[in-house]
């Protein structure tokens, strides 16, 4: 295998691991919106506060995935 064939699959499994990597903010963000309904079901009166909460975990969630998504591109 010569150097050009090495770095073409090096760069396919980096694409791969972001694709796999994307996974956990989804799945976090998920489990927060499902938590934060849950609660407003069980106490209607503090829905306001926990819609406020559940935006500050959803927006740091986030944050890991945009941090992923520059560490892939500060590597290619």
């Amino acid at each position: 295998m010569d150097i050009i064939t090495l770095a073409e699959v090096a760069g396919n499994i980096s694409l791969i691991g972001y694709g796999i990597a994307a996974l956990g903010p989804g799945l976090g963000i998920g489990i927060v919106v499902g938590k934060a309904l849950e609660s407003t079901a069980r106490q209607p009166e503090v829905a306001g506060r926990l819609q406020t909460l559940m935006l500050i975990g959803a927006a740091m969630i986030e944050l890991l995935g945009l941090l992923g998504f520059v560490a892939f591109m500060l590597a290619m």
